[in-house]
């Protein structure tokens, strides 16, 4: 819906000054084209883009209360607002304009801070009480809104993005190590780590608060999974139940004063939303039809467009295929770079920039996606490897490595028995290979595992496809998915994307659901292919997990790149000082050999890595080491 930039100091000053707030909040045009708006009070600037989509008219932000003394700026779109604008009228509150955020600042009137257990929705906001002097800064439960903030000196910085809080004097330019680190090791960076040292992630589900000059910050919400001995492994399922929440998730996402489109990969997850979307539409009398959107690849490996046109013409939508070609990774590359505000472990952000571009050059700016059901319903290959997997069975148990390995994982999950992804240890191999020799040197000191990544608690005795599901919506989704491969690259191209998957009705059905179910007769999803089979066509409906892929970056060195050459050359690795030179030149030799080929699906492609890191120093102007 938009982005924000902000400034709470206890002070008025030149950290507030009108013309910082214009360049802070002209950084996030691409946010919001429609308006942009700035605001100053004493102790507090705000500036906003809209990307209008609710009350086209009346919906411009900051919006204050009746009193004046609450005001508030978001970035996204409060699904149940209709029923919680009935209750609040209810209650005297006085609206003043139709927009789906105005319910955020009359809920604080009424349930202060537990206004957030009353709000069904994707959201980051910042909301100031000038009675209090308070300022709160909060991001929805599965993260789909981005927040960052600096604080210094008593001074809190804040934005949609980090290149908002760069215009900033008081925020420094430099790499933070560990996030990087997060970035080579995980999915992802995890919040609250960015890749700027001193910048933080609002983290899905958490408030930050900032009175009487102090800062603090607490969850509000965590997905929590039923304990294993609590689970009835026999109760039934109830596929009717699951139907009508995605209905209602789905329904919710399409209401907005502007048209609607849909992303479409062929897949099961995007093409049920897609077909609950056209399914409403008919039940409704709407003789609409609607846009849906595709990626295409002339590599017929990696290519879903007989399955994308046989979703499309089932329900009776208006398709649009971009074909991707190795021309458009190496043209966008940057792009989604300087928009992810982060190194990339793989290219299909490009993808989903020429995708977002699609549709804003078809004149819409909101689109649904099937992304977050893998998470929640056990689609990853990781979910199927539990239950083969004998962990130390090759007779290792008690060797020095293992023990070592069961100690990480002991002290990342307090399971020294749950596997993700990768063993830690014996990566530590790669990274120390990796790194410069210096940086090699000091890796105990910022690598991302010597620190807890989430709350241990929430995985303590819990079903193994829980635990799994836990850590990918911590790690996986929130940072990566939802933010440099969901929001920076539909905002790119001013398009909001929603998620029914993450409806809390939908999280909370699969919380309540027995685990066995989602891996039932041997088919991943299983309760998601038992809706779609309602909707869609049988090889849709039972078609097998088919992972979105994108060419790596060997096909850039493969077609000698000129300027991936010169970001990879040997000098420059060198002289800024985060990577080993010689052994880039050694994977540079591998990724260039003829009919060379990464499995990204278990492959990290570190050569992605290293070079999305020399274009993210340089669209950020980051110093060498």
């Amino acid at each position: 819906m938009c982005g924000f930039a902000g400034c709470h100091t206890p002070h008025d000053s030149s950290l507030m000054d009108l013309a910082l707030l214009a360049r802070m909040t002209g950084a996030l045009a691409h946010r919001g084209p429609d308006d942009m708006t700035m605001h100053r009070q004493p102790g507090l600037a705000l500036g906003i883009n809209r990307l209008a989509i609710v009350d086209l008219a009346g919906g411009r932000q900051p919006i204050h209360n009746e009193t004046g003394d609450v005001v508030l700026v978001c970035n996204g779109e409060i699904f149940n607002h209709r029923q919680l604008r009935d209750e609040l009228k209810a209650r005297g509150h006085r609206f003043r304009a139709e927009v789906d955020v105005e319910v955020l600042v009359h809920l604080y009137e009424e349930f202060g801070l537990g206004m957030l257990d009353r709000i069904n929705g994707q959201f980051a906001f910042a909301l100031y009480d000038a009675r209090q002097r308070m300022l709160l800064l909060a991001r929805d439960p599965a993260g789909i809104a981005p927040l960052f903030y600096v604080w210094r000196d008593n001074t809190l910085l804040f934005g949609s993005e980090i290149k908002s809080l760069l215009e900033h004097p008081l925020v420094e330019r430099r790499t933070d190590l560990t996030g990087l680190d997060q970035v080579l090791t995980l999915p992802g960076v995890v919040s609250p780590r960015t890749l700027f040292a001193g910048v933080h992630s609002v983290s899905p589900g958490q408030l930050v608060m900032v009175e009487k000059g102090r800062l603090t910050s607490r969850n509000y919400w965590d997905l929590d999974y039923p304990e294993e001995k609590d689970i009835d492994p026999g109760s039934a399922a109830d596929f009717d139940a699951l139907d009508a929440r995605l209905r209602h998730a789905v329904g919710e996402r399409l209401m907005a004063d502007v048209p609607v489109g849909l992303y479409l990969s062929g897949g099961l997850d995007s093409s049920l939303v897609a077909a609950i979307a056209g399914d409403l539409d008919r039940t409704s009398g709407s003789l609409r039809n609607r846009h849906a959107y595709s990626i295409g690849f002339s590599d017929q490996a990696i290519d879903e467009r007989r399955q994308q046109t046989l979703v499309a013409e089932h329900i009776g939508l208006r398709h649009h295929t971009s074909l991707f070609t190795t021309g458009d990774l190496e043209s966008r590359l940057r792009q989604a770079v300087r928009h992810a505000e982060s190194p990339l472990k793989e290219s299909y952000d490009t993808c989903s920039l020429v995708l977002s571009g699609s549709v804003r050059a078809n004149g819409e700016k909101v689109v649904l996606t099937g992304e977050g059901a893998d998470e929640l319903f056990g689609g990853y290959v990781g979910y199927q490897l539990d239950g083969e997997r004998q962990f130390g069975g090759n007779g290792d148990e008690f060797g020095l490595d293992q023990q070592v390995e069961y100690e990480l994982r002991d002290r990342l999950w307090g399971d020294s028995s749950f596997f993700y992804e990768k063993n830690y240890t014996a990566f530590d191999e790669v990274k120390t290979a990796l790194y410069a020799p210096e940086l090699a040197g000091r890796l105990g000191e910022f690598a991302c595992t010597g620190e807890a990544l989430v709350d241990a608690a929430k995985l303590r005795g819990r079903h193994p496809l829980h635990k799994r599901s836990y850590v990918d919506f911590k790690l996986r989704l929130g940072d990566h998915l939802l933010a440099d491969h969901g929001d920076r690259v539909s905002y790119a191209n001013s398009v909001e994307a929603r998620y029914p998957f993450l409806d809390l009705s939908v999280i909370d059905w699969v919380r309540n659901t027995s685990p066995h179910w989602l891996f039932h007769r041997n088919m991943e999803k299983y309760p998601l292919r038992e809706v779609a089979a309602r909707y869609l066509p049988e090889s849709i409906a039972r078609r097998p997990k088919f992972g979105f892929v994108a060419p790596s970056s060997a096909a850039l060195l493969q077609q000698r790149v000129e300027w991936v050459e010169d970001y990879l050359s040997y000098d420059r690795i060198r002289n800024a000082g985060y990577f080993n030179a010689d052994t880039v030149e050694r994977l540079k030799a591998a990724y260039r050999q003829p009919g060379f080929v990464l499995n990204t699906t278990f492959d990290t492609d570190l050569l992605m890595i290293v070079l999305s890191f020399e274009l993210f120093r340089d669209c950020f102007a980051m110093p060498r080491l």
